[in-house]
Parts: C-alpha cells; structure tokens; sequence
C-alpha cells in the first residue's frame, strides 16, 4: 500500500470509529439537525434495516403461522368461546370504561 493510500485508510478508520462512538444523544441531536426529508429518509432506512435482520424467517412459515392462528380464532367465534362485538357498541364500552377511570 502507498504511503498516500495507507493515510486514506486511516482516515477512513477513524471516521468510522469516530462515528461507531457516537452516543444516542448526539446520533438523536444530529438527525434532528437535518432537514425534514433527510431525516425522513434515514428513520425510513433504520427501520428497513430492523426488517432486515429477520431475514432468516422463511415467509412460508410466517404464512402458516397466521393461517393457523386464524383457524384457531374463527373455531373460538364457532364454538362460542369467543364473541363478535358490534364496533360502535365497543368503542362506547371503551369511552364509558375511560370516563369512569377519569372520575
């Protein structure tokens, strides 16, 4: 490696690890200096990134999952273990419950 080269290197190595020891207060303070569609633009890539560590789960196996777990809810509605509720009768139910906590 040229001398040139090697001092390119450093540098590199050092932004990196300069960069790998930021703490989460400043990478915080640092995305919320950036404009709105920048920042947008690293939360999005952050939270694909969080997908994509589970990219070892095989999507058929996800899929049987939820099929199972559906069967399982609608033999629990057949048999009556579980009963459909009405949503605005539900969501008065939840408004009372929340009213009478609040008193």
């Amino acid at each position: 490696m040229a001398a040139g080269q090697e001092l390119t290197a450093c540098v590199r190595a050092s932004a990196y690890t300069d960069v790998m020891s930021m703490t989460v207060s400043e990478v915080e303070q640092a995305l919320l200096a950036l404009g709105e569609q920048d920042r947008a633009a690293v939360i999005h890539r952050g939270l694909r990134s969080l997908d994509a560590g589970d990219a070892s789960t095989d999507q058929a196996e996800v899929d049987a999952s939820w099929r199972a777990e559906l069967r399982r809810r609608i033999a629990d509605i057949e048999s009556g273990k579980s009963e459909l509720l009405d949503v605005d009768e539900s969501h008065a139910q939840l408004r009372a419950e929340l009213a009478a906590r609040r008193a």
